[in-house]
């Protein structure tokens, strides 16, 4: 029968032995990992258009080649401020994102700040004439927070496509968001002005759209979650502003 000082010595040598290991897998992994967390970044970016790419393959199932591929050939990436103004990639990377670029910030982070501490990534897709802008919105739903990416036309008005996600809304009710496809194709060709040239969003009405031309039928069931979007779009687009409009006047 083995001593206790025995079992004790063996069970902290292994205890050891797996912590090394585990460290040594996470460490070796890390790369890998950030590698496909850009790449579920990217493909959310790009779901906000997969309408208009043109090969009728959702976003989330495109390979990493052509996802890559997409972004290094047709997507200009841009970091702008409260006001509108660029800001350079060297000032990015003093903010703490390594590379500096509009897909290293992050909207989590930035939504803990002041708005006007903020950074505001914008991604710019053109092909054959097109050309489309992408911008990320962030917001709390039931749960917890819900976020998304919204194209605009180059008129700066003209919703293209959304896509959205969440960190915990409950499935079959505010996960409609994200899971049913037919809540984010209302958004295609709304505006974000009235016609008298007012801000108003995208206002998503509880038992169905009243107005065609800025409201989208609710989820039946997920309420608070539906005012959420509202709430993140109004606030999102807003904090936009300031660019579209220099961009409109250029």
């Amino acid at each position: 029968m083995r001593s206790n000082k025995y079992v004790i010595t063996f069970v902290t040598v292994m205890t050891v032995v797996v912590a090394l290991v585990l460290s040594l897998m996470a460490t070796g992994l890390k790369p890998v990992h950030k590698k496909n967390e850009a790449i579920f970044n990217k493909k959310a970016i790009l779901s906000a258009i997969e309408s208009r790419l043109g090969d009728g393959v959702k976003a989330d199932k495109m390979a990493d080649e052509k996802v890559l591929s997409i972004f290094n050939d047709n997507i200009t990436q841009l970091v702008v401020d409260i006001n509108g103004n660029p800001v350079s990639a060297e000032d990015v990377e003093a903010r703490g994102y390594k590379g500096g670029q509009a897909e290293n910030v992050d909207m989590k982070k930035e939504k803990k700040k002041p708005a006007e501490d903020r950074l505001y990534p914008v991604f710019i897709y053109e092909n054959n004439g097109e050309k489309y802008y992408i911008v990320s919105v962030r917001g709390n739903g039931l749960w917890d927070e819900i976020w998304g990416n919204i194209a605009l036309e180059d008129d700066f008005e003209t919703i293209v496509g959304a896509s959205f996600d969440h960190q915990g809304e409950t499935p079959g009710l505010g996960a409609e968001i994200k899971d049913n496809p037919a809540f984010k194709k209302q958004f295609a060709g709304k505006k974000i002005y009235d016609k008298m040239g007012n801000y108003t969003s995208v206002v998503v009405r509880k038992g169905g759209a009243r107005n065609d031309r800025y409201e989208v039928d609710g989820i039946s069931g997920a309420t608070v979650t539906a005012n959420g979007v509202s709430d993140m779009l109004y606030s999102g687009l807003q904090n936009y502003l300031s660019y579209f409009e220099t961009q409109s006047k250029s």
